[in-house]
């Protein structure tokens, strides 16, 4: 009897049995990306009282699609350029930054959406706020100075489509989650200090659009409870790993846990929420399984705000998404070939068999009569030791290619008569 909610580990697979999907996944091969194979069975209860068997077919991949682009294992990697409050609340500075984003590369621009009073105490709302990155006085009227209202979500709803750049926000509270859902966003983000907010990612959940939930600061257990109240509602979910310091650390980054959440998640997209300065985590992660990078977004990493300093400029995201289209296609699917490209190098760099002097017909060849030497348009070097023993049917002068056209069994008998062996 194999309990619901646990994972199996045998000789070359991993079975995670899942009680909220009602699915067991085998998992098959080393969890990172391009060596795994995902397998679906259906489980009919909460304890799967029968022997788990592996159904031939097509493997099943974990897959979101988010405003019609397909994130799956073995694709590329889905950028998102979160902006956040990096606009300033200037909406012309906003449609500046998606254009930039989309000049980049990036898939998705992304803001955070906050109905402060809703979302605030009133002693925290009414609280001071003096300090070199503050908008207002108070801290509740610094974040309404940043808050954009619906028609600016409906005119950069409008910009997006026209540029041709997915957008969509981070819902801080469920008024603010019914405000994107009027506008019909394509998905939602959950930001880390809401992973525990059950109620919240109920109802998120309900909404029925793709959800990619942070993960920053959370123990696992945290992201088990989130994963099993929202999947029986809403199985579009990517889990990015995070760290919730601005900036983090490269030592409390952890992008090990990408793998981690990959085998105790195996049905959903894992990606990763950085908070690093800089771009080398990026193609690390995504080797490692991540399909969804989520990095934030300047135009000035000195301009006003908390999150510029620590954000990519618009060069490093270009220089970002690059390097991670070009991971994808390094990668290659595995298969071990030589390229057109490879001919030229190696045809001078190769060796091939060659007779180190003159040889007269009938020689039986020793190790000292034979050469490795460039370029390698002859017999390669690993029929060394095939070669060893055979006898010369012709003559060879020095640096001659040696032949098997040009090689007899020493034991066969002599072609011309008083040929003798040297």
């Amino acid at each position: 009897m194999i309990p619901a909610n646990s994972l199996i580990k045998q000789e070359n697979y991993t079975v995670w049995v899942n009680a909220v999907t009602r699915t067991a996944v085998a998992t098959v091969g080393c969890p990172s990306r391009g060596y795994r194979t995902d397998r679906k069975l259906t489980v009919a209860s909460r304890t799967h009282t029968s022997p788990i068997e592996f159904p031939n077919g097509d493997p099943m991949a974990r897959e979101l699609t988010v405003d019609g682009t397909r994130i799956y294992d073995g694709g590329d990697c889905y950028v998102i350029a979160e902006i956040g409050h990096n606009h300033q609340g200037d909406l012309e500075q906003c449609k500046q930054m998606f254009d930039v984003a989309k000049q980049c590369g990036a898939n998705a621009v992304k803001l955070q959406k906050r109905d402060n009073r809703t979302l605030f105490t009133k002693a925290m709302y009414d609280s001071p706020y003096l300090h070199r990155n503050s908008y207002a006085p108070t801290y509740g009227e610094h974040r309404e100075k940043l808050e954009f209202g619906r028609a600016e979500y409906e005119e950069l709803i409008r910009y997006a489509k026209t540029i041709g750049i997915t957008f969509f926000a981070t819902a801080f509270d469920i008024p603010s989650a019914d405000f994107l859902a009027a506008l019909d966003m394509p998905a939602y983000k959950i930001a880390s200090g809401d992973l525990i907010n059950i109620p919240q990612l109920r109802h998120v959940a309900k909404i029925g659009k793709p959800m990619i939930i942070s993960t920053g600061g959370a123990s696992m257990d945290d992201v088990v409870r989130a994963y099993r109240t929202i999947m029986p509602i809403n199985p579009q979910l990517c889990i990015l790993q995070c760290t919730s310091g601005y900036p983090a650390e490269f030592d409390e980054l952890n992008l090990k846990v990408i793998q981690t959440y990959r085998e105790r998640f195996p049905d959903v997209v894992i990606g990763l929420s950085s908070h690093d300065n800089g771009i080398a985590m990026a193609p690390v992660a995504y080797v490692m399984g991540a399909g969804v990078i989520e990095k934030h977004f300047t135009l000035n990493r000195a301009a006003k705000g908390t999150d510029h300093a620590f954000s990519l400029t618009p060069e490093g995201l270009h220089r970002m998404v690059r390097d991670l289209r070009r991971t994808h296609e390094a990668l290659g699917d595995g298969v071990k070939r030589s390229y057109e490209s490879e001919k030229a190098p190696l045809f001078k760099m190769q060796k091939k068999l060659v007779a180190t002097r003159d040889l007269p017909a009938g020689h039986v060849l020793t190790a000292g009569d034979v050469a490795m030497k460039s370029p390698g348009d002859g017999l390669p070097a690993f029929e060394f030791d095939n070669v060893i023993g055979m006898r010369l049917t012709m003559p060879l002068k020095a640096d001659d290619n040696i032949l098997f056209e040009a090689l007899e069994e020493a034991a066969a008998p002599l072609q011309a008569a008083g040929v003798r062996s040297q």
